[in-house]
């Protein structure tokens, strides 16, 4: 996926992520395929929390599915949202998947970090990620009302994305690391 949003023919910094998988876009199968292994991934971390973080699982299971969903069903060139453009109702299904897959994957990092008998070190992760990813999120989604597509959104969303898939790789590697 990264590959497609960097060297796709998308609009750089100052579009949404999505705009690499627009159908028209050579490199929409790369894109729909990371968003689908991205998918796969968050379903494999929710299998892998410990029972006593049954509530981030769930949630984990929740972004799953709605990437899996923003993957299935694209959004029009641009990717369009409003209150600043028309958008399709593909574009409304496919932003609003990615908006909940986003959102179910920060409220997983509140969840593990309020589960008492998670593990210290999930724990921790969890804290440093929701302190990171929670003012973000309330900046992407104030920026998307306030000003629209633009350099402001688009390096928002990206970091916001990246602190998910850090959370999510380092929580990972900690869950390995205890099985062993």
């Amino acid at each position: 996926m990264t590959v497609a949003v960097v060297a796709g023919p998308g609009p750089g910094l100052t579009g949404y992520v999505s705009e690499a998988g627009v159908t028209d876009s050579g490199y929409a199968a790369t894109y729909r395929i990371g968003v689908f292994a991205l998918a796969g991934a968050l379903l494999l971390l929710a299998a892998a929390l410990p029972a006593a973080a049954r509530v981030a699982a769930v949630l984990l299971a929740a972004g799953g599915v709605c990437t899996a969903l923003s993957g299935v069903v694209t959004c029009s060139a641009g990717c369009p949202l409003p209150p600043f453009e028309r958008a399709t109702v593909a574009d409304l299904v496919h932003g609003g998947a990615s908006i909940a897959a986003t959102a179910a994957v920060v409220f997983a990092m509140l969840a593990v970090l309020f589960t008492p008998a998670a593990a210290a070190r999930l724990r921790q992760l969890a804290a440093c990620g929701a302190a990171v990813s929670l003012p973000l999120a309330g900046a992407v989604g104030l920026a998307m009302l306030v000003v629209g597509r633009g350099t402001l959104v688009g390096v928002l969303e990206r970091v916001l994305l990246a602190v998910c898939a850090v959370w999510g790789l380092a929580t990972a590697a900690t869950l390995a690391r205890r099985s062993r």
